[in-house]
């Protein structure tokens, strides 16, 4: 009687430590949803010329290497072409993107603080909007450039101000340095290489302003900039049909769509590289 009594208890004891191991198990493999969260402008939508719109970008790009190592993160594309600076704080560029009344900063601003702790990435390009208007007709306008620059600067400003404050405690944040699509002015001869040359000194400038925002609010930089090698005006290469052409407007040419359609857009291999210079900066 008494070793039945004694199995009895060893039988419940063991079925009690079974729950008590089993329990926290299986709530230890219930995987907490994180996110990498795509801010910005077209290049971070992933614009494609001439359908618009993709899923071919950098951000998606990006994604797919990420995504490889953590299979569980998921992508939260927020960005909206032709966003500027002034857009992305106040809306009105993408109104089928966000809800009414508001814009992709809101937005942003509300899912950081709807998932705290939860986002493991975010990446962000915006400023080009803001002077892409500013060289037109061949030639470089110094005074709109100025004025988008300094629009460029206090904006940037309230916007990293903005996200950080909705969400203190961002992992990987990265901001990144623009290429110069104007580089493609060489094309046109001696007064275009004049042009090629002044965009390459203001891009300088606006990417080192943005460059030191990123900074004072903790991000890192993904420096497509110097990934499309925008100050090499030497190593000449071939690229059809173009000819001999420096490296940074041979680069301009071949990963972008501004020597064969005067668009700035990259390519899907220059989306890639952009991807690959965000990667290199979450690594």
């Amino acid at each position: 009687m008494r070793s039945r009594r004694a199995l009895l208890s060893i039988a419940v004891a063991v079925t009690a430590l079974a729950a008590a191991v089993i329990v926290p198990a299986s709530q230890a493999t219930a995987v907490t949803p994180h996110y990498y969260v795509a801010l910005g402008d077209s290049l971070s939508r992933g614009y494609m010329p001439p359908a618009g719109d993709s899923d071919q970008g950098y951000a998606n790009d990006l994604y797919a290497t990420l995504h490889a190592k953590d299979p569980s993160l998921v992508l939260v594309k927020l960005g909206c072409s032709g966003e500027t600076t002034t857009t992305m704080i106040t809306g009105g560029e993408c109104t089928d993107r966000y809800p009414v009344g508001t814009s992709q900063l809101a937005a942003a601003e509300q899912f950081l603080r709807g998932h705290l702790g939860q986002v493991t990435y975010l990446t962000l390009d915006i400023g080009a909007n803001d002077v892409d208007g500013c060289a037109t007709g061949g030639s470089i306008d110094p005074v709109c450039v100025t004025q988008g620059t300094v629009t460029i600067v206090k904006n940037l400003q309230a916007i990293l101000a903005g996200l950080t404050a909705a969400d203190k405690k961002l992992p990987r944040s990265i901001g990144m340095t623009y290429y110069d699509p104007f580089l493609a002015a060489w094309l046109s001869g001696a007064q275009g290489q004049l042009v090629a040359t002044a965009s390459v000194t203001l891009l300088v400038a606006i990417n080192q302003l943005e460059r030191l925002l990123y900074n004072g609010y903790g991000f890192k930089i993904a420096d497509v900039a110097t990934t499309f090698q925008t100050l090499d005006f030497g190593h000449p290469r071939t690229v059809a049909p173009y000819g001999t052409l420096p490296r940074n407007v041979a680069n301009i040419c071949e990963f972008t769509f501004m020597c064969s359609q005067q668009n700035i857009h990259p390519t899907v291999a220059g989306y890639q590289m952009i991807a690959d210079t965000f990667a290199k900066a979450a690594a």
